[in-house]
């Protein structure tokens, strides 16, 4: 491709590609297509996007296609690769200058230049390094940047290598440029601090930016850029508390956010390399605790320290805290030198005093609601119930962040908080007076506190005692000042019910839900939801005469709060109470089942509330049971909805509409031609061979049981060649998982099992006489043939006469191998019921006078009477022996309170045992 003459053309086409226009967007996207590959292309963008007098968007454009054709042909094993000689030009003209303009063009250039050095650094291109070292010393603002913007970028991306050689290339880079590293970080900050006072902000805010970008790459130096840093004296990870003190430049300032990042990234370079290399941290110890706690537990960091910053030092804390490598074992002796270094330090810090001062200012200060969390309750109360509290947000988020500080303290210095705490709770005994606003938020803090420490303090606490007599009355206060505290108690109780809480008191407890559950305030009734039924000595007769109470309050809540994450929680807890109570839930869901259409209706946006509505319905139909059926008209929709793979919803409700799928099936009484029709979706499911494959067996086994001539004259064709499909390419296990469904088949429908199945039995029959390697597939295989010479003689005589046409052997010589095979691999069946199959299948073939089974004789009988000593077990009244397997129409299983009654589909499997013959 000549450059000058290509240059024009590619630059016109470009152009055309940055139009609003489809006409003219689509053919110049698909000329650039074809040009990806041709030799020379990626020399012109190059050319393109360094040349500053272009448009904008075009340039763009340009560092696009260069960095997506990277990805694509930069590899040499790649199709069309570019060759060595046009890559080593567009490597150096990639650092010939560093100096564009545009921010965002400037900052695509340094991922490609990143993305080129991931494969070609250092081996291909060795001057890479010291260019963009020589770079970042020049004077020029804008090449200086660009050139540590691409340092950064470079760095990162090779950090990010994960094979052993990639490693030791970078260690060795680290070692080289680390020294360089420290300094330029040490310069750019140190002139950012002479600069903050000369009023000249561009000045100051250019200078910052490159504090934060030199930074940035010294972060994974540091962090990744040596296997043991402590034996490196270069390495050390210093303090500049100075710069939190130049946060007094002024809200308004517009440095001020470009600072608060700096801190917080100098914060993480400390946090990474606790958690990569603790034993290297070790001597960072004291000097890391005291800067936190200072600024965090003291005055020190009144009007400098600000959210973010505190979250980070309390990580910290946190992370030296718990972290395992500082934790001698029992026997101190077995621990490692630097383990027991780590823990003098440790336990030298953490003092009585400071750990008193410590937890005193966590909950007299951190726990307290603030006026801002005060007024979000007031005026947005289901926001303010839906704060993220959940999974990591104690790494970002300052509430969630002093709770998990506080739990991780208490529990490593519990001996020594643990009276702190109880004499902050004696302190506040009693009831509180109404006007004292700080005294209510404080005795809510100090709660907060003994529900996290719930655990530790079990020994300490007689709960039982302190529910009656001090946290029942306060749950009674109904003033409306007093709401954080009801809040706070009904949450409390929730803490300490599964920890320490007599069963008698649970009615009580009860009474009191089903009062909160008619408070004014709706962030009182959501935490007051939360607790009915979480518990793992739940008592269904406790519960029940304050079930319909519970059950009605709790749908009219669902129907008040209009957010989806506060409908979801209502409706977790719904499913709850369902599930718990099962059956005697019936005369109660009237309501909720017509509700249900209209909030699945309302909520075609929020597939996540979808999925809670879903979970609800199958707790609702295991209740209902037979009775389910009344729900089909919304029912079966909303399972043909979740479970279409061509749907887009389904990626979120396919699990759960799965699992409502199987319980429908399980607890309906008959088919529908609606319930039938619903397979349709089943072909594509299996297609998928997904982790829901064992669901789809499942659904599939519920249709055999509950219609299988319907069932398997409808869609057994289908199946049969889907299951085909899957035995070729699945597991052992899924194999097994595949024959099972057959078998189940065979079982209910002896007659058009086989028939429908006959594809498959082929391969199981190959599979026994070629002696099959698999213990579990033979046992599986054995079991299916079984069932077609059991049930459906004539059936398997066309099969024998099929496969010695296929064998090209004598039937008789086929059965005899098929035999011989049978009991020579009995020992592959382990399960009793399996082998007592076998033993009937193989004894049903003697009455025969066919010579080779006669022959067979004695293998046969003595694999029946193993089968028959293992299904044999002495009754202890009589001294008789008699089958455990066989089944009486007079035997009733009885049903403990503990378990769920029998559903339909468990009463269809008995009906089927009774018919077997084994």
């Amino acid at each position: 491709m000549d450059l000058n003459s290509a240059s024009t053309v590619v630059l016109q086409v470009l152009t055309q590609a940055t139009s609003q226009d489809t006409a003219v967007l689509k053919p110049a996207e698909e000329q650039l297509k074809q040009w990806e590959t041709q030799p020379g292309f990626y020399s012109v963008l190059l050319n393109i996007f360094t040349n500053h007098s272009l448009d904008i968007n075009v340039r763009w454009l340009a560092v696009l296609y260069f960095k997506n054709g990277i990805d694509r042909y930069w590899r040499r094993v790649a199709p069309h690769a570019l060759s060595e000689e046009e890559k080593s030009t567009l490597r150096a003209g990639l650092i010939t200058n560093f100096n564009e303009p545009i921010n965002q063009i400037a900052t695509q250039i340094a991922v490609l230049i990143a993305k080129v050095a991931r494969l070609d650094c250092p081996r291909q291109w060795p001057e890479l390094i010291p260019t963009l070292i020589e770079s970042v010393k020049v004077q020029d603002d804008l090449r200086q940047h660009r050139a540590l913007l691409t340092f950064y970028h470079v760095t990162k991306t090779l950090a990010s290598k994960c094979l052993a050689a990639d490693r030791k290339l970078f260690y060795d880079l680290a070692s080289g440029i680390y020294s360089f590293a420290c300094s330029l970080w040490n310069h750019h900050t140190d002139t950012f601090l002479q600069q903050v006072s000369s009023g000249n902000e561009a000045a100051v805010l250019s200078s910052l930016e490159r504090t934060l970008l030199s930074l940035k790459v010294l972060r994974k130096l540091t962090v990744n850029g040596f296997v043991e840093p402590h034996k490196n004296m270069e390495v050390m990870v210093s303090e500049r508390s100075d710069l939190l003190f130049c946060r007094s430049i002024g809200t308004d300032n517009v440095c001020r956010e470009r600072l608060e990042k700096t801190i917080i990234l100098f914060t993480k370079v400390l946090l990474d390399f606790l958690d990569q290399h603790p034993f290297s941290f070790t001597p960072l110890i004291q000097r890391s605790l005291e800067f936190s706690v200072s600024y965090v537990f003291t005055e020190v960091g009144e009007g400098v320290t600000f959210e973010r910053f505190i979250v980070q030092c309390m990580n910290l804390i946190k992370m030296i805290v718990k972290n395992y490598a500082y934790k001698p074992s029992k026997n101190f002796e077995d621990s490692s030198p630097e383990t027991l270094e780590a823990h003098k330090i440790k336990m030298a810090f953490f003092t009585y005093p400071t750990l008193t001062e410590i937890c005193r200012r966590l909950v007299s200060h951190y726990f307290l609601l603030t006026e801002e969390e005060l007024t979000m309750w007031e005026e947005d109360p289901e926001g303010f119930t839906v704060e993220e509290t959940g999974g990591d947000s104690w790494k970002y988020s300052l509430r969630p962040c002093t709770e998990v500080l506080f739990i991780d303290i208490f529990h490593e210095y519990n001996q020594t908080l643990t009276p702190v705490l109880l004499e902050m709770m004696q302190t506040l005994q009693g009831p509180t007076n109404v006007e004292d606003m700080n005294a209510l938020l404080i005795k809510d803090a100090v709660y907060n506190a003994v529900g996290l420490a719930a655990f530790e303090l079990f020994d300490s606490v007689d709960f039982d005692q302190w529910f009656k007599n001090q946290l029942l009355p306060e749950l009674q206060v109904v003033h409306n000042r007093y709401k954080p505290l009801r809040r706070r108690v009904i949450w409390l109780i929730g803490q300490w019910i599964s920890v320490k809480f007599k069963s008698d008191l649970r009615p009580m407890l009860y009474e009191a839900i089903c009062n909160l559950l008619q408070d004014q305030d709706l962030v009182v009734l959501f935490f007051n939801c939360s607790s009915p039924v979480d518990d793992f000595e739940f008592r269904t007769d406790q519960f029940l005469p304050y079930l319909e109470t519970m059950f009605t309050l709790l749908f009219q809540l669902l129907q008040q709060v209009t957010e989806c994450d506060t409908k979801m929680h209502v409706l977790h807890v719904l499913s709850c109470v369902i599930e718990r109570v099962n059956v005697q839930i019936r005369p109660y869901v009237g309501c909720l089942v017509q509700y249900l259409p209209l909030l699945w209706k309302q909520s075609e946006e929020h597939n996540m509330l979808r999925c809670a509505i879903l979970t609800t319905l199958i707790h609702l139909v295991q209740g209902l049971g037979a009775d389910s059926k009344n729900l089909y008209p919304f029912l079966l929709p909303v399972i043909q909805l979740s479970t279409d793979v061509s749907q887009p919803p389904h990626v979120y409700l396919l699990e759960d509409g799965l699992e409502l799928w199987l319980v429908t099936l399980e607890n309906s009484p008959c088919i529908t031609p609606e319930l039938l029709r619903i397979f349709q979706n089943m072909s594509p499911l299996l297609e998928l061979s997904s982790e829901n494959l064992r669901t789809c067996f499942k659904i599939i086994n519920g249709y055999i049981f509950l219609s299988s001539t319907e069932f398997l004259q409808t869609y057994a064709v289908g199946l049969c060649q889907s299951f085909c499909e899957l035995l070729e390419e699945i597991t052992s296990e899924g194999q097994v998982q595949v024959l099972k469904v057959v078998e189940n088949a065979l079982k209910v429908n002896p007659v058009l099992g086989p028939q429908m199945f006959q594809p498959i039995l082929p391969c199981v029959f190959t599979g026994i006489i070629e002696g099959e390697r698999y213990p579990v597939v033979m046992s599986t295989y054995l079991g299916v043939m079984g069932r077609v010479l059991l049930q459906n003689t004539s059936f398997f005589s066309s099969l024998l006469n099929e496969m010695a046409r296929t064998f090209n052997q004598e039937m008789d010589q086929l059965l005899g191998n098929m035999i011989e095979m049978w009991v020579d691999r009995m020992d592959n069946i382990t399960q009793p019921e399996r082998r007592k199959l076998s033993a009937l299948a193989l004894l049903s073939l003697l009455p025969s006078d066919n010579s080779v089974i006669q022959d067979k004789f004695c293998g046969i009988i003595n694999i029946s009477v193993e089968g028959l000593h293992d299904v044999m077990t002495e009754d202890p009244e009589t001294g008789t022996y008699k089958d455990c397997m066989l089944m009486s129409h007079l035997e009733e299983p009885k049903v403990t309170e503990d378990e769920e009654p029998p559903t339909e589909q468990d009463k269809r499997k008995k009906m089927v045992r009774y018919k077997s013959n084994p």
